[in-house]
């Protein structure tokens, strides 16, 4: 069977959130760079993602997450027998929260809509490129390497009773393109379908071009100063997409059955979101999220020489109750199936997953004060790759 599974685990990867901890969606696993001779992939799925609660007042948050699409493409070329190389283009990072707000100025308990928090809401887009090249030693060694691209953009709001005297603020990061690096190294026993990886993905900074805009503050209270625009300003922020370190491995088990996972690390206590007016106004930044380390483990069974499929639990274990109202979910636990089929040069993996989101508690303020009970939530993915060797 060799290494006809790689690209269903990485698949299946891809189609489970990764907010617990952050705003990932893809584990940037460099699987086609794997693959046997000269090889092409397009994947594309997307995430339908449930999470609602109950602010502190009473009133129903509604869903605040937004369903999303994904797509990627890797290309892997085999110069020679010992050097290969790949380009792999995806959307590892991003963020679609919305919470509903009420219209007039008599909320209504029984109807969807935060009275703390209802309007504030965040978009986060991104695309990284990245360029491989890996070689092969004699024996079963390889490493791995080269330069990745990262193009992105935002938008937060932040609205509701608990941003009290800022409530309303926004600020926009206009698209800003930026560069870090990937290392690592791998071995591999072809013949028992075995191979272990580590790699390593740089930090990468970016320089957002900004504009916030906001309410009226009054910088002395009820004294003679007049409310001033403090809030509104353009600036430049400056933000860094987490390192990470991935752990990736698969062996053969039996006769046509492998098993196969992956150890996550992220820095997603360096990711800070700190625009210029807020921070000046009010002391603290946007965001603050905590480390993650997330656990995959799961086992593939070829049927047929056409047919394969495999299961996959994920496990995040869950951090601090009070999390970011731009990232409502603490920790996860989920279920992913795949099927593959191959014929010839082509494969077609898909896969379905479920995963149940942590409860958590959305906070504001300093020090923090919980705002609302995020409860029960859920999301359900589905995805399909399509390979094809030549």
């Amino acid at each position: 069977m060799k290494f006809a599974l790689t690209g269903m685990a990485a698949l299946l990867a891809g189609t489970a959130p990764v907010w617990a901890g952050g705003i990932e969606r893809a584990p940037q696993s460099l699987a086609a760079l794997f693959e046997e001779g000269n090889y092409v992939e397009l994947s594309f799925g997307g995430v339908d993602p449930t999470v609602e609660g109950t602010d502190v007042l009473g009133f129903r948050t509604g869903d605040v997450a937004q369903g999303y699409g994904f797509a990627g493409l890797s290309y892997k070329h085999q110069f020679t027998p010992s050097f290969s190389g790949a380009i792999i283009v995806e959307q590892p990072f991003g963020a679609d929260i919305l919470y509903p707000s009420q219209p007039g100025l008599l909320p209504d308990p029984s109807a969807e809509g935060s009275v703390l928090l209802g309007g504030t809401a965040a978009r986060v887009d991104s695309t990284t490129f990245t360029a491989l090249g890996r070689y092969q030693f004699q024996n079963a060694f390889s490493v791995h390497g080269g330069l990745r691209g990262s193009r992105a953009d935002g938008e937060v709001t932040l609205d509701g009773a608990a941003y009290g005297p800022v409530a309303g603020y926004n600020v926009d990061l206009d698209a800003n393109t930026a560069f870090g690096w990937v290392a690592g190294v791998a071995w591999e026993r072809p013949e028992i379908g075995a191979r272990v990886s580590l790699t390593y993905n740089s930090d990468i900074e970016h320089e957002f071009d900004t504009v916030e805009t906001g309410p009226l503050v009054d910088p002395d209270g009820p004294g003679p100063i007049p409310a001033v625009p403090l809030l509104n300003a353009s600036s430049t922020t400056t933000v860094t997409t987490p390192e990470s370190w991935n752990l990736e491995f698969q062996t053969g088990v039996a006769a046509d059955t492998l098993v196969f996972g992956s150890v996550r690390w992220v820095e997603w206590s360096a990711f800070r979101v700190d625009p210029q007016q807020f921070v000046a106004v009010t002391g603290g930044g946007l965001v603050e999220l905590e480390d993650t380390t997330t656990y995959t483990l799961g086992v593939g069974r070829k049927f047929t020489e056409s047919w394969s499929g495999s299961a996959s639990f994920t496990f995040e274990k869950a951090g601090d109750d009070l999390v970011s109202p731009l990232a409502p979910t603490n920790g996860r636990k989920g279920i992913t199936l795949a099927a593959i089929y191959n014929q010839g040069p082509l494969r077609v993996t898909t896969g379905i997953n479920y995963t149940k989101l942590g409860d958590a508690s959305p906070e504001t303020g300093t020090p923090d004060v919980e705002r609302a009970r995020m409860e029960d939530g859920d999301a359900l993915g589905i995805g399909v790759r399509i390979g094809y060797r030549f």
